[in-house]
């Protein structure tokens, strides 16, 4: 018998159903050959700071810096009582444990994700019980039935992913540590007020400051202003071109004055056209998504979307089987996997228009291991989805067009360049036209992207031609485009190397260093982290979204310009460091040289806040609580009061232990766009339900509903249930 751990239920379902295992348990399943249980991601937490030295449960400056002398893990707290283990966590883990004590079990899978957070995952749990048994890992891009297989006929001994393991561990023990001490220190030192933390963290800052430094620029910019000379030319035939005047390759002018004495002298001259350049240029596909791409493609087209929400989107069509590992920073396929891409091309060319023009090729832009750094591009897999939610068709969409476009004809475009000299005295440039005409679409049918073609009147050199009209017009500069999470996530992805903001399909000189940078790992945060380091930025109030804009907001704008620790807003510095992750995964570095480097960092950066000048960076002013009575506790029947940040038992609030709460920041009622008020939180109290208006569907659309707050007997903690009646 093999046990099998899941990273989560809905994969060992994945997997159960894979390898026919179709016995269900309490918290497992159970086959002749195979025991598959799960974890809910990460069952074990590292020790709070007042875990280890109780004085730390109180925040002062001379209990910092602090850095324990070994990491400890305990079960994950109850998001709700954090002095309280998870009970269904804690329930979970020791079914686990239970069954890797099994004597029929003989081995241990791990097959938790292939990366560092799915190492730590796995690792934490099974290594936790100290087992005599071996340990092997199962390490899949997909979950499919002929994936799952494929991976069990090639196990590999889990000690070999140690480094994978080490890697995780340093990211998380690094965090924790920059977390908590800077955190901490420079809460009590640039905030006044209590109810919040002033939040440092080591992918937090360098990202603010990427936004920072752009509004910075927007904000300092002056426009100036500039003029363009365009001229319209007939033919003999009598039709018309337009151009534009160049001189000495320059095309806009600061002298207005200079224009106007040229328009004046080409007014109704004759010219002729001294060169004419036709080309025919290849415009290949975008490459296949990484999670980046895919998140920068639907933020930018859609309304409404976030980085974060595309990734819960595509990491739930990877639980469905239907798409490729997501979290990857590749931009190609592995080579081994031609044939199987191959069956994948067949399944999902049937009943296209375009059917015919398909052509399966192992092509370099495709596949190629010198792009591909653990996990291969996003792609669809074999399966068809059989009903997918709005969401998830639209990148499910973009996943499988992107993917059908690399088979797809290379369009072309014919790109004429015409130079038009008129005959007029001390005029010393010429005018240049622009034309393009798609001649093969190719690709470009799978999108339905549409080419604005220039199309130019049959003109040959040393045609004559007349200047029909001829205008000065008058610019601006403009400022630099704010960031869009786009063109965020594609800094954070090179470490601020340069880029081109619109990716041009056609232009297929990718710029290998900025490429091989983002493989060396040398980035800001990994494909994982980025959204959520967005979001966190957005919630704790240091940026702000407008419409598609980020934009930093006054508390943003003051940390930057007022914490002293500099280094922490360096792209370079923070780079480094991912890199060094990168390495350690890769067995190049040892991980105490790393986290002596972070710990040695922090310590010298905390002495370097004591000892700074005394200023406020954040001022939170105190609200009022009026600590209105709103009923009767179902738990223990003393009041429930409106506090900070719950509506609780006041037993919770004397420390008697009472848990009973509604937090104002409810996930549950946030899900549907609403907060708990206190007139919903009366009638719950008060007649067991509370009618509760306009709340939000997935879809967007407005309902109404019963909700109500009750215990779970079986799980001893309180959930809402709606009702329509």
């Amino acid at each position: 018998m093999q046990l099998i751990l899941a990273e989560k239920p809905s994969v060992a379902k994945n997997i159960a159903d894979a390898l026919n295992v179709k016995g269900k348990k309490d918290g497992y399943y159970e086959g002749e050959n195979f025991l598959i249980t799960w974890a809910f991601g990460h069952l074990l937490e590292l020790y709070d700071a007042k875990d280890y030295d109780s004085k730390m449960a109180r925040w002062k400056m001379d209990n910092f810096p602090f850095i324990p002398s070994s990491f400890q893990y305990k079960v994950k707290s109850n998001p709700k009582d954090r002095s309280k283990p998870d009970w269904g966590v804690q329930k979970q883990l020791k079914t686990v444990h239970q069954l890797m004590k099994r004597s029929d079990v003989e081995a241990i899978i791990s097959a938790c994700d292939y990366d560092r957070e799915g190492q730590l995952i796995g690792d934490s749990i099974i290594y936790k019980q100290k087992p005599k048994k071996q340990v092997y890992r199962l390490l899949l891009n997909e979950w499919t039935p002929e994936g799952v297989k494929e991976g069990m006929s090639r196990l590999r001994p889990n000690q070999e992913l140690r480094p994978l393991l080490d890697a995780g561990m340093s990211r998380q023990w690094a965090d924790w540590v920059i977390g908590i001490n800077l955190t901490s220190v420079a809460t009590l030192k640039y905030q006044k007020g209590k109810g919040k933390a002033l939040n440092i963290g080591r992918v937090l800052l360098p990202t603010l400051k990427i936004i920072y430094d752009r509004d910075k620029e927007i904000e300092q910019f002056k426009p100036e202003e500039y003029f363009k000379l365009t001229a319209a030319f007939k033919t003999r035939d009598g039709e018309t071109y337009e151009g534009t005047y160049m001189e000495k390759k320059q095309e806009k002018f600061n002298d207005q004055n200079v224009l106007t004495r040229i328009r004046e002298a080409v007014m109704n001259k004759d010219g002729n056209v001294i060169d004419k350049q036709v080309e025919r240029k290849k415009e290949f596909p975008p490459y296949l998504f990484n999670l980046s791409n895919l998140q920068g493609f639907i933020t930018n087209k859609y309304k409404g979307w976030s980085s974060d929400k595309v990734l819960k989107v595509a990491q739930s069509l990877y639980e469905k089987k239907l798409i490729t590992y997501p979290r990857t920073s590749s931009i190609a396929l592995d080579e081994s996997l031609v044939r199987k891409t191959a069956k994948v091309l067949n399944v999902h060319s049937e009943n296209l228009p375009y059917k015919d023009e398909i052509t399966f090729k192992k092509s370099k832009r495709v596949f190629n291991n010198q792009k591909v750094e653990s996990h291969s591009a996003i792609i669809p897999t074999y399966m068809k989805p059989k009903q997918l939610t709005r969401d998830q068709e639209i990148v499910y969409t973009a996943i499988k067009n992107r993917f059908i476009m690399q088979f797809m004809p290379i369009a072309e475009s014919e790109q004429t360049l015409l130079k038009t000299k008129v005959d007029a005295e001390d005029v010393n440039g010429y005018f240049l036209t622009k034309g393009k005409v798609q001649i093969v679409e190719g690709w470009k049918k799978v999108d339905h992207i549409q080419s604005k073609d220039v199309i130019l009147p049959k003109v040959n050199l040393n045609d004559q031609v007349s200047v029909a009209d001829a205008k000065v017009s008058s610019h601006m500069t403009k400022p630099p485009k704010r960031h869009t999470e786009k063109t965020l996530l594609k800094v954070m992805e090179t470490c601020g190397k340069s880029y081109k903001e619109e990716e041009e399909a056609g232009d297929d000189s990718s710029d290998e260093e900025m490429l091989g940078s983002i493989l060396a790992g040398f980035s800001i945060g990994t494909p994982a982290t980025r959204a959520e380091t967005i979001k966190k930025l957005k919630d704790i109030g240091y940026i702000k979204a407008d419409k598609k804009n980020l934009i930093c907001t006054p508390l943003g704008k003051r940390l930057v310009e007022s914490f002293p620790i500099q280094e922490l807003f360096d792209l370079e510095f923070t780079g480094r460091l991912e890199k060094t992750l990168s390495d350690i995964e890769k067995n190049k570095v040892k991980k105490d040289q790393f986290l002596n480097l972070v710990f040695s960092f922090t310590s010298d950066s905390v002495e370097k806040i004591k000892q700074a000048e005394d200023i406020t960076i954040n001022e939170i002013k105190s609200s009022k609580i009026s600590n209105e009575v709103l009923g009767k506790c179902p738990v223990c029947g003393e009041n429930v009061i409106d506090s900070y940040v719950a509506f609780s038992c006041s037993n919770w609030k004397k420390g008697k232990g009472c848990s009973f709460a509604i937090w104002k920041n409810d996930k549950y009622l946030a899900s549907m766009k609403k907060k708990p008020t206190k007139t919903m939180v009366k009638s719950l109290l008060k007649n067991g339900r509370a009618h509760v208006k306009g709340l939000t569907s997935k879809k967007g659309k407005k309902f109404s509903a019963y909700l109500k707050y009750e215990k779970d007997p079986d799980k001893k903690y309180f959930s809402w249930k709606m009702e329509f009646k």
